[in-house]
């Protein structure tokens, strides 16, 4: 039962009951209320500067989950970095000297690389990560940047790389007629008088002396430019190797090639004879470098030991003039 409250009325002289209006009520409700929220507020704005919420918890381990990552990121980056400035210098000192090509300036592999707009969004945040997050992107980028002049790089090289292969395979580099077929070296390259038109010129060749049908081989990969019978080289046959390089094949008892041929270093391209200006069987052989003859043995290096090489200067200080 609610307590009835009185007053005492000086004007009366009595006590008077106390009547509550419903303003009064109301009034008096909306203050306690009031207070209340305001104490809550109070509480909960204490609570959160002290105390997270689990969903904030959550959130901070979320974030804090993301910079590590970033870190992490970031490190990996610097190795990467690391690994790839590694790869510039070996390619720069080492590669592209070798295939004689210039050094890529530093200005060229670094580049210029900005801010693009796809990060537009980070760079107009007030994150407080905002840098390392930026930075990360920027090593990305540079590092993308890097990578594609580097895999430039290396294709050029590759390119240079095949063209070398080609050309070491193209150039003359083997004897056309295998040192265990051959009986000696007649006339090695210079001055010498000629056996039948009995005066002195340029032997532009070596001559091999071997027997009647030996197998004459291709020196080097190229197309056969001429195969034809002449009446001082007798059956003969004239190989383009690329490179500036030729070489020239005389006195074949028969050839096994004909003009345009492709031809790989080591093909039998005829036989030995003794065809055209010749007094035995033997292999006259030139080597041309640029339209002029050169000394064909500075280009034997394929295929003789030390010892077969001791047997060509044997041969040599044995030769005889066949042509």
């Amino acid at each position: 039962m609610a307590k009835i409250k009185y007053y005492y009325n000086t004007d009366t002289c009595n006590y008077e009951r106390i009547r509550v209006s419903k303003t009064d009520v109301v009034l008096n409700l909306f203050g306690f209320f009031t207070l209340v929220l305001a104490i809550a507020i109070g509480i909960l704005f204490t609570l959160s500067k002290f105390y997270d919420t689990p969903k904030l918890t959550q959130l901070k381990n979320e974030r804090e989950a993301i910079v590590q990552h970033y870190q992490d990121l970031s490190q990996d980056l610097n190795t990467a970095e690391q690994h790839l400035s590694s790869l510039s210098e070996r390619d720069d000192d080492i590669y592209r000297v070798y295939f004689e090509q210039k050094p890529i300036p530093q200005s060229v592999r670094r580049g210029g690389v900005g801010g693009t707009s796809r990060r537009a969004d980070i760079y107009e945040s007030n994150n407080s990560e905002k840098d390392l997050i930026i930075g990360t992107f920027q090593k990305i980028d540079q590092l993308h940047h890097e990578m594609l002049i580097q895999e430039k790089s290396y294709n050029l090289i590759d390119e240079l790389a095949y063209d070398k292969a080609k050309m070491y395979a193209s150039i003359p580099a083997i004897q056309p007629i295998s040192i265990d077929d051959m009986t000696r070296l007649a006339s090695m390259f210079g001055m010498r008088m000629h056996p039948l038109l009995q005066y002195e010129r340029k032997h532009e060749g070596i001559d091999f002396t071997a027997p009647r049908g030996t197998p004459i081989h291709a020196s080097g990969n190229g197309e056969v430019e001429a195969a034809f019978y002449s009446t001082t080289g007798g059956y003969l046959v004239v190989i383009n190797h690329g490179y500036s390089y030729q070489s020239r094949y005389l006195h074949m008892s028969k050839f096994e090639v004909k003009k345009g041929q492709k031809v790989k270093r080591g093909d039998v391209i005829g036989y030995v004879g003794s065809t055209g200006l010749s007094r035995a069987p033997h292999l006259h052989y030139e080597v041309l470098k640029n339209g002029e003859p050169v000394n064909p043995v500075h280009y034997f290096n394929k295929n003789l030991t030390q010892e077969q090489y001791e047997l060509i200067v044997e041969l040599v200080a044995k030769q005889n003039d066949f042509d």
